[in-house]
């Protein structure tokens, strides 16, 4: 690419600054300081401060960095992962992580070369270099080696300022979701149990075991699915299923599936295509019976906290290890009569509707800020800066020394 007369292209190592030297968090003025870890970086960017707390609380004892307000935190852990975040406060970090600085205000601003380092071009490159060990990292050598397109300062600062307005929405959309998961979960938790005004019925009598196989081929490869805690029904990888798939279990549409072994930590789904799928033959297949049980009430009963400690106890207290259909037929549900089951179903598949319709405008937004990031980080697109804007030198970040 073509680079413009304007910018320059610079090693990271002579714009920042990285951390050297570590801290002892059972010093008494450094127990004081919130610690950040690597799960308090966001994969893609971002800090999350959940569950920050001090050096002291957390009963540290292993070397830490020290880092300011004026910090970039850098995880140099598996940087395919691009964790990475600007924090504006003091504090220390784990030993797997770089706090870096600008070197010159004058020279570069801090929100930019954050920008540059969280993009595809810089991921690429440092993940690059990061397989020299066992487990993927990048030294400190490699890291500063990595080349910058660099503008003139005013025009760092308005890239800066473009980007962290897609930053910021997408930060109130991320908030509003979790606002609105917050919500829809309360809800499942009062109407499918706590309120579903319902006679205990035991899921057995509601619901029967699928035992249909795909004899005679009836469905193809392609229709093979397995079953996540995360992301629900999923296409199965082709390397991980067997050359015969005729004993493999046919899951009807509004029927469910599960692995025995991993129903505990959530992995069932309902089949909410309109046409079956197939699942290993060492699933478990189900589905309601009509007009008793209502899919859609059972796929929100099975995401409550009551649901969680039956499966994980089977109601004695007891670890289970496997749950089979005899086990989930035992199961006494707090059923409420079919045409109330529908209500309420109704009632929740808006509100999970409502935050799927959420998660979509935040993903359009991600994808708008990538493109954005690699048109203007890469001079492809300039911007337009206002001579008349004064300079104030109290925005720019300074070494943090």
């Amino acid at each position: 690419m073509k680079m413009n007369k304007e910018w320059t292209i610079q090693p990271l190592g002579d714009l920042v600054r990285i951390a050297s030297g570590q801290v002892d968090p059972k010093d008494a003025e450094i127990a004081n300081m919130l610690s950040v870890g690597p799960d308090n970086l966001r994969t893609g960017g971002g800090l999350n401060t959940t569950g920050v707390k001090t050096a002291s609380e957390l009963e540290q004892i292993s070397g830490k960095y020290a880092f300011d307000k004026n910090a970039i935190l850098y995880s140099k852990i598996r940087p395919n992962l691009n964790k990475i975040a600007i924090v504006n406060f003091d504090g220390i970090c784990s030993a797997d992580m770089y706090p870096i600085w600008v070197r010159d205000g004058a020279a570069a601003v801090r929100d930019f070369i954050y920008y540059v380092m969280n993009s595809e071009r810089f991921v690429a490159d440092a993940t690059s270099r990061s397989f020299r060990t066992g487990l993927p990292k990048i030294n400190r050598p490699d890291l500063e080696s990595i080349e910058v397109r660099l503008p003139p300062l005013p025009e760092q600062r308005k890239i800066a300022e473009i980007l962290r307005t897609w930053d910021d929405a997408i930060e109130k959309l991320t908030a509003l979701r979790t606002a609105k998961e917050k919500r829809l979960h309360s809800l499942r938790e009062k109407l499918t149990y706590f309120d579903a005004q319902g006679e205990p019925v035991r899921l057995g009598d509601v619901s029967e075991e699928v035992t249909k196989r795909n004899g005679g081929g009836l469905l193809g490869r392609e229709m093979v699915m397995g079953v996540t805690n995360s992301r629900g029904i999923v296409p199965m990888r082709e390397q991980t299923i067997a050359e015969d798939i005729s004993r493999y279990k046919v899951v009807p549409p509004q029927a469910f599936a599960y692995n025995p072994m991993r129903i505990n930590v959530g992995s069932i789904a309902m089949n909410e295509a309109e046409e079956p799928i197939l699942v290993s033959p060492d699933y478990v297949v189900f589905a309601c019976l009509q007009g008793r049980l209502s899919p859609d009430f059972l796929d929100h009963l099975r995401n409550t906290k009551w649901w969680s400690h039956y499966i994980n106890s089977g109601g004695s207290g007891s670890v289970r290890q496997r749950t089979y259909y005899a086990d989930l037929a035992a199961m006494k549900v707090p059923l409420p009569n079919f045409e109330r089951q529908c209500r309420i179903a109704d009632v929740l598949n808006t509100g999970r509707r409502d935050v799927e319709m959420t998660t979509i405008e935040i993903d359009a937004l991600t994808r708008q800020k990538r493109g954005l990031m690699q048109k203007l980080l890469t001079g492809e697109w300039r911007v337009t800066v206002d001579p008349t804007t004064p300079f104030n030198p109290a925005e720019e970040t300074h070494d943090g020394r």
